[in-house]
């Protein structure tokens, strides 16, 4: 596939790395080259022959990016985080253009199988227990908390029927921890998610972007990431 990355930050980069590795021709765009999504309009899409694009820019950038793909009906993937406000608006964006879109808080196939095991592990709290979420990313990550901490307590909150606290950390280079720990006066559990690298990310949304390819409508990470080659 000819694959268009926007973003070219820390995890942009290992995205269009790990696509080219995976036999896909990759046109990269950084935010500066592509404010208030000029670079996206029909006719440039259509004359880069471009199938599908990947986003990992900022929740300021990210929706114009979305729209923009929209109205060239170009199939998605978004790993960018912090809009999630606006999801109805980009639903019915989707819906309207006939295009595909997948999103995710996040697209490490080790965080989808811990969000599993969060929802397995919230179950204790209707006997006594209560939640906290502590999240550890770098310096320079926009959202706080992070998508992914979002969607934990999201997950604790429809399980066990109250939201965690969620205590976030921004420093130096740190790629992403996330802790889930369950406290009762009998005992303690404490469930850890450390991402060694940003390539589990980068990876999954590639491998999104291949499952992607052909289709329509809107889909999240989560809901597909066993799917997936």
């Amino acid at each position: 596939m000819r694959l268009l990355v926007l973003g070219k930050g820390k995890t942009g980069s290992i995205v269009a790395e790990i696509a080219k590795e995976r036999g896909h021709e990759v046109i990269a765009i950084s935010s500066q080259e592509n404010i208030a999504a000029a670079a996206l309009s029909p006719e440039n899409l259509k004359s880069l022959g471009i199938e599908v694009a990947i986003d990992f820019t900022t929740p300021t950038a990210v929706l114009e990016n979305i729209s923009a793909c929209a109205r060239a009906k170009i199939n998605m993937v978004v790993g960018t985080t912090g809009w999630y406000s606006e999801l109805h608006y980009v639903e019915k964006l989707i819906e309207q253009s006939g295009c595909g879109f997948v999103y995710g808080s996040n697209f490490s196939v080790g965080v989808n199988v811990f969000f599993e095991i969060a929802r397995a592990a919230a179950t204790a709290l209707p006997f006594g227990y209560t939640a906290k979420l502590v999240e550890r990313h770098h310096a320079e990550k926009k959202d706080s908390p992070s998508g992914t901490a979002a969607t934990l307590k999201k997950i604790i909150a429809e399980t066990g029927g109250t939201e965690p606290e969620i205590t976030s950390v921004r420093e130096g280079d740190t790629i992403g921890t996330h802790v889930m720990l369950l406290d009762s006066e009998y005992d303690t559990m404490m469930l850890v998610h450390d991402a060694k690298s940003r390539r589990g990310f980068a990876g999954g949304a590639v491998r999104a972007a291949e499952w992607l390819h052909g289709k329509q409508g809107i889909y999240e990470f989560k809901d597909i990431f066993k799917h997936l080659a």
